[in-house]
């Protein structure tokens, strides 16, 4: 047979008809092309699925008698799913009065007065000591 197949034509010409019929005929597929090299055919161009480019092969396959067909279409990526946003949570807000201490106020918030170092950590911009807090600061109470 050496060049022309039965049908008189080379097998580039037979993959490169296959290849105008395989894009009219596949959507989701787009700027498809093939690199011939003896019989071995790399296919390229874009694909919006994974399915998408592997019937575009399967379809070559077919349609010539290769030796080799690679798969380089390149597959869009997935968009990533958006991140559920974050909760809104209303910050709670304190004012120290006269007697307080923040195992106090832990025990109005928490139920337990040995939670006071949550409080303490969530204030440290405005806080040095536990054991030092001022009638009239606001403290951030979080969750």
């Amino acid at each position: 047979m050496g060049l022309f197949d039965l049908f008189g034509k080379s097998f580039e010409d037979q993959v490169q008809g296959a290849m105008k019929e395989v894009a009219a005929t596949s959507p989701g597929v787009s700027n498809l092309s093939a690199e011939v090299r003896g019989k071995v055919i790399t296919l390229k161009g874009n694909a919006e699925s994974r399915e998408a480019a592997n019937l575009v092969m399967s379809k070559i396959d077919q349609a010539v008698k290769a030796d080799n067909i690679v798969n380089a279409i390149e597959v869009k990526k997935a968009p990533e799913p958006a991140a559920a946003p974050e909760p809104v949570v209303e910050e709670r807000i304190y004012e120290v009065v006269s007697g307080d201490t923040l195992g106090a106020i832990s025990q109005k918030y928490y139920g337990k007065a040995s939670a006071y170092m949550k409080i303490f950590e969530a204030n440290r911009d405005i806080l040095d000591n536990p054991d030092l807090i001022k009638v009239g600061q606001k403290l951030r109470i979080p969750e």
